[in-house]
């Protein structure tokens, strides 16, 4: 079952994919900053292409677990998504990705240019890497 992670930024939009067989995320590419629609569509070509089966969207919660502004915009943004795939989308709860996407580049010695290029596809991996070992362990 192949998946796709989604991490949903002001700027820039992170995607990565699973394998084949759903256990192992990989960063696939960062969507700059489109409009919604365009980014819609950009990710429902990529859910033919790649014959996705289930996509995962990063939802930024507040570190007490409550729900703010940004998590109300990411929610709006999945709507419009769920309108437009044809398979199902999962939100998973996606503290600190980012921050870890960060520390992991800084510890990688990755200049600050570069990071910036593919810190939301690491996000994005290591958000769709939670929900794959969540899944497999669930089964």
């Amino acid at each position: 079952m192949r998946a796709l992670g989604i991490d949903y930024g002001t700027e820039r939009i992170g995607l990565s994919l699973s394998d084949p067989s759903g256990l192992i995320a990989q960063a696939h590419s960062v969507l700059q900053k489109l409009t919604d629609k365009e980014a819609i569509s950009t990710i429902v070509q990529l859910v033919h292409t790649e014959q996705v089966e289930t996509a995962v969207l990063g939802l930024p919660r507040n570190m007490n677990g409550s729900e703010g502004e940004w998590t109300k915009k990411v929610r709006q943004f999945g709507h419009l998504l769920e309108q437009n795939l044809s398979i199902p989308l999962v939100y998973i709860d996606e503290r600190l990705t980012t921050v870890a996407a960060e520390r992991t580049l800084l510890e990688a010695n990755i200049s600050r240019k570069r990071r910036r290029q593919v810190v939301d596809a690491l996000a994005a991996t290591l958000l769709l890497q939670q929900y794959l070992d969540f899944r497999s362990r669930n089964v």
